[in-house]
């Protein structure tokens, strides 16, 4: 299976990690950007459930790239994952989040110009208190192998 993060890991990338680390699989947004600090050229930043909260300092970062990693309902397995671009995260479903990532695609496309996708994970389980599944966790394990076969290469 080609490398998707290939494609889209380009120039200065910032990497946000969006979810609850106390909500099961949610938490995989906050976990790929605490693994993935320091990996090459990215900057990573764990927004937690605030992703708001973070988007001037992404701004400032004047990225090329912005990935955005977060547990999506898309009707899928658990642990499924997919990049989505700005029109299927409308399509996709939910993410567990208020704030919407349309909304925040849309004023970091206005502030950086960045080419800006979200890593979306199916999660299985977001129950307060509850670990992270096996399927997503399998699924974090590949994402992190693939992320840095790319960022090793740059």
């Amino acid at each position: 299976m080609d490398n998707i993060f290939n494609k889209i890991i380009k120039g200065k990338t910032v990497l946000l990690g969006v979810g609850n680390i106390l909500k099961g699989d949610d938490a995989f947004g906050p976990r790929l950007a605490e693994i993935l600090a320091g990996e090459g050229h990215l900057i990573c930043i764990d927004a937690g459930s605030a992703p708001e909260n973070y988007l001037g300092k992404i701004a400032r970062e004047k990225p090329d790239t912005v990935i955005i990693a977060d547990a999506v309902h898309m009707d899928a397995a658990p642990g499924t994952y997919d990049i989505l671009h700005k029109d299927e995260i409308v399509r996709s479903g939910f993410t567990t989040h208020d704030l919407s990532p349309v909304m925040a695609i849309e004023y970091l496309e206005q502030e950086t110009k960045a080419d800006i996708y979200m890593l979306a994970v199916q999660p299985g389980n977001v129950a307060f208190g509850e670990e992270m599944s096996d399927s997503v966790k399998k699924a974090l394990g590949e994402i992190v192998a693939a992320i840095k076969k790319v960022t090793s290469e740059q």
